[in-house]
């Protein structure tokens, strides 16, 4: 466990990378928001405001992913840290940082409904199809779409680091025809009426149910790729 800490400790080197440009980001996109809130009501704009500015940094996560073990994994090589101690320690990393914003995400939200919205009638954190939920699923979502995310992120970068160039390649085709096999297949069976109506079913409970189970078969195959993955 100590290794894992160190590993931890070692990604928190560059803190701007892991706690610094997340805020900055979501800090700018709140701003923004409220900037544009604020015009639109001016102007006579009438009902509810949404904002999904929110989740940006949710979608530099995925570029973490990919930092975390590109920047990093050579380093940790060279000073003789395994890779399962490697891998360990970046997950629990992330891990915390998912979760204080998720914490984050939850309270701003609270927040935001005691003031009516920035006072605007605005939502930008307490999205209703989320907040309309208790705190443990509103946290819980956020936490799991950040994780999927750096998965995401992190699968790729194991598989480029893996199997280089070629191995990208070869699985961006691979997925490309994966998509387009399941939309030819809605299409010529017309079923595409029957997949808008099952995922206007989705809950958040239900997406975070099954996001979390994506993101643990994502991380375990990153996991099996980071074993054979060469610094070279």
């Amino acid at each position: 466990m100590e290794r894992v800490i160190k590993v931890a400790r070692m990604q928190l080197i560059n803190k701007w990378v892991f706690i610094g440009l997340p805020l900055l980001i979501l800090g700018c996109a709140f701003v923004f928001s409220l900037a544009i809130f604020w015009i639109v009501r001016e102007n006579g704009g009438e009902g509810t405001m949404y904002g999904g500015g929110a989740q940006a940094p949710m979608w530099y996560f995925l570029a973490l992913g990919i930092q975390a073990l590109t920047l990093t994994f050579p380093f940790s090589q060279a000073m003789s840290v395994s890779r399962r101690s490697f891998y360990l320690g970046t997950v629990l990393l992330f891990g915390v940082c998912a979760l204080a914003l998720s914490v984050f995400y939850y309270l701003m939200g609270l927040l935001e409904k005691a003031t009516g919205g920035w006072w605007m009638d605005a939502r930008f954190f307490a999205l209703e199809w989320v907040a309309d939920n208790n705190g443990a699923v509103q946290i819980g979502f956020y936490f799991v779409l950040m994780v999927l995310l750096f998965m995401v992120g992190f699968l790729i970068a194991t598989i480029y680091m893996r199997w280089r160039t070629t191995g990208l390649l070869v699985f961006f085709i691979a997925l490309g025809v994966l998509l387009l096999g399941v939309i030819a297949l809605l299409t010529f069976n017309q079923l595409w009426g029957n997949f808008w109506t099952w995922a206007l079913t989705w809950t958040a409970a239900g997406v975070t149910l099954w996001g979390g189970v994506v993101a643990v078969v994502m991380a375990g195959a990153s996991y099996l790729t980071l074993r054979k993955a060469t610094v070279a």
